[in-house]
């Protein structure tokens, strides 16, 4: 009997059957007319065999084993078109695309930093569930994120800078000159007109827009 070796279409079956699932849809006719893969057939069979999934009465279910690989595969995905949206603020189509082969090949614990980093999201940026880990399962409350825009910070609170993701590149060099740099620990005095930071014993004013370019963690004195 034929299998398919290629770790990266069956991956992409998983992640389907999951998505198909939670729509609702457990028959293999809606797997196949959904599927882009080559040869269906060859690749329902290889699910089996390698004991992912089980075909009964015409529909599939997840093994115990399939579950958590299709899982995993999914949190991966979603967790990074949270943080390309939500961070780097990048096109739709360059989120998707890259987010595919992201889910591919973030370890464990790259994903669970992901997660801790944009504050455990409960859904990606299309509105669908992200699959809890571990890191999620020991809080008992949505937690604010780790890191966050300048303009969304704390009034009177202190932060480090973790980084600065300009829409004009030359701005780096303005805002280095001024002390604002990664980092650079800062006290945000004010939002509203400007928003006003202090830095050691200076204290500077910056456009809003700018302020949301600028990402920083809460320092705790």
């Amino acid at each position: 009997m034929a299998s398919i070796t290629d770790r990266e279409r069956i991956d992409e079956a998983l992640e389907l059957i999951w998505v198909l699932e939670e729509e609702g849809h457990r028959d293999i006719e809606r797997f196949n007319r959904s599927s882009d893969d080559a040869d269906v057939t060859v690749l329902l069979e290889t699910l089996t065999d390698e004991g992912l999934v089980k075909i009964t009465n015409g529909l599939i279910h997840f093994t115990e084993e399939g579950r958590k690989k299709a899982k995993g595969l999914v949190r991966r995905q979603r967790l990074a078109e949270r943080l390309f949206t939500d961070v780097f603020e990048m096109p739709e189509k360059t989120v998707l695309d890259d987010a595919c082969k992201m889910e591919h090949i973030l370890s464990e614990e790259l994903t669970e930093s992901v997660c801790i980093f944009l504050g455990h999201p409960p859904t990606c940026p299309h509105g669908k569930p992200i699959p809890r880990g571990e890191c999620c399962k020991k809080l008992k409350v949505e937690v604010t994120p780790l890191v966050t825009r300048l303009s969304e910070f704390e009034v009177g609170a202190s932060g480090k800078i973790t980084f600065i993701v300009p829409s004009d590149p030359s701005r780096l060099s303005k805002l280095n000159s001024l002390g604002i740099s990664a980092g650079s620990v800062i006290k945000f005095i004010q939002k509203v007109p400007s928003c006003v930071l202090q830095i050691d014993e200076t204290t500077v004013a910056i456009d809003p827009e700018i302020a949301k370019e600028i990402y920083l963690k809460k320092v705790v004195k």
